[in-house]
């Protein structure tokens, strides 16, 4: 019986989908991010995330199992390292998938795929503000910055101002 058998073969031959997920995860663990179609993300989804599972036990099993997989020196000492440390606490669901729209070409459904803990702008937690009419006055305060400006300025002009006179006894010598 071929019960719960299916997965996306993606049109490619069983090699070619192994180098291209192999290629591309070890894309993502080098970069973070990647932008690619969407049926090929969901395949990388489930690829990489049980690579990034084993990367928690930093064994030598887990790199050769991990190494056997994307054949990539560079990307095992990310993973094991860098990527390692931020998802240690992460139960699971180390990637984000982020729809783009369509490809103009051929009308493919582009999307970002990412790992969730490397988005500097996801981890920044969002003020909540109202758009309202009363946040544009926001700009007085910004007029108010350069109004502090010309009193450093002068504090600055004063400076020169008292090494001045020393620079003239000096160069008085000098002409003599």
């Amino acid at each position: 019986m071929r019960h719960n058998k299916n997965f996306n073969h993606l049109s490619r031959t069983a090699d070619h989908r192994r180098a291209m997920l192999a290629n591309m995860a070890i894309s993502l663990i080098m970069h973070k991010r990647i932008t690619t179609t969407l049926a090929k993300a969901k395949a990388l989804k489930t690829y990489v995330e049980p690579l990034i599972t084993r990367s928690k036990d930093d064994s030598t099993n887990s790199r050769r199992v991990v190494f056997s997989y994307l054949q990539n020196k560079e990307a095992l000492k990310e993973l094991f390292g860098v990527v390692a440390q931020k998802v240690g606490d992460r139960p699971g669901g180390y990637t984000r998938i982020i729809k783009l729209g369509t490809r103009q070409g051929d009308a493919a459904q582009v999307c970002f795929i990412e790992l969730v803990d490397f988005d500097e702008n996801m981890l920044k937690t969002p003020k909540a503000e109202k758009k309202t009419r009363r946040s544009r006055k926001a700009t007085p305060k910004a007029e108010a910055a350069p109004a502090e400006a010309p009193v450093a300025e002068e504090v600055k002009a004063e400076a020169p101002v008292e090494e001045a006179p020393a620079a003239e006894a000096e160069e008085a010598p000098k002409a003599e």
